[in-house]
């Protein structure tokens, strides 16, 4: 594992770490989320490629300004990471509010994206945030280490990430994305109902949607293996 310095990305110092080599994947979280809950999936895909994980802006050990965030401005930091690390183009993979991110960021910077990965995500907000059980317990109000990372949130920081992704919608824009792109999402999604990733894969031509079993956080618990499965052939597909 490579850790890089804090780096200076826009208006902001943004941590990151480096695992694996290959093929460049750039892993963005979701809301509330720092690193450290990463560690299982991070560790599965760097098996064969060069995971590049970071901390969002509000999160972890990345500054956390007391102001407005976007998920454009965070698509924004992202990028500025990639050229900070001198890398051109890469593999995106973004969970819940980091699907949004990378979704934008896709949008915005199609040269940067070689194939888009997004992850119990819409590309609406709903004008709130309907918690799951696990969800709520990655909130900076519960503490259950299994289910948050190392790094707590404060509550003004969760607040603003919260409004940036509720407030979030690139639905009409779906027809402009022309990337390779895999939609993973669990059956039973309290946070982003299924049928919001059915209407974002229908946008977006040509994408593949895979439905798990499980709910929001799928991902991080008993189907995380068959989640790094699927999401090693559609890479090297």
């Amino acid at each position: 594992m490579q850790i890089g310095p804090m780096v200076q990305v826009n208006d902001i110092a943004v941590y990151y770490e480096i695992h694996g080599m290959g093929t460049p994947l750039v892993l963005i979280g979701g809301l509330g989320a720092d690193i450290t809950l990463h560690r299982g999936i991070i560790a599965g895909l760097a098996r064969r490629h060069q995971v590049v994980a970071f901390d969002n802006r509000g999160a972890g050990r990345t500054d956390k300004p007391d102001a407005d965030y976007t998920i454009k401005m965070m698509a924004d930091d992202t990028v500025g990471l990639m050229k900070a690390l001198s890398i051109q183009r890469a593999h995106i993979l973004g969970i819940s509010m980091g699907g949004r991110i990378a979704l934008e960021l896709s949008l915005s910077h199609p040269d940067r994206v070689d194939r888009l990965i997004l992850v119990s995500t819409s590309a609406a907000g709903r004008g709130k945030v309907s918690m799951s059980l696990p969800m709520r317990l990655l909130t900076p109000l519960q503490w259950i280490p299994v289910l948050r990372g190392k790094h707590p949130q404060p509550r003004y920081a969760h607040l603003r990430q919260r409004q940036a992704t509720v407030s979030y919608n690139a639905s009409g824009r779906l027809s402009q994305l022309h990337t390779p792109a895999l939609i993973l999402h669990g059956r039973r999604d309290r946070s982003v109902p299924l049928e919001m990733a059915k209407d974002m894969a229908g946008g977006i031509a040509g994408s593949q949607l895979e439905v798990f079993r499980g709910g929001h956080m799928f991902c991080f618990l008993s189907e995380r293996q068959q989640f790094l499965d699927r999401v090693e052939q559609f890479l090297t597909g």
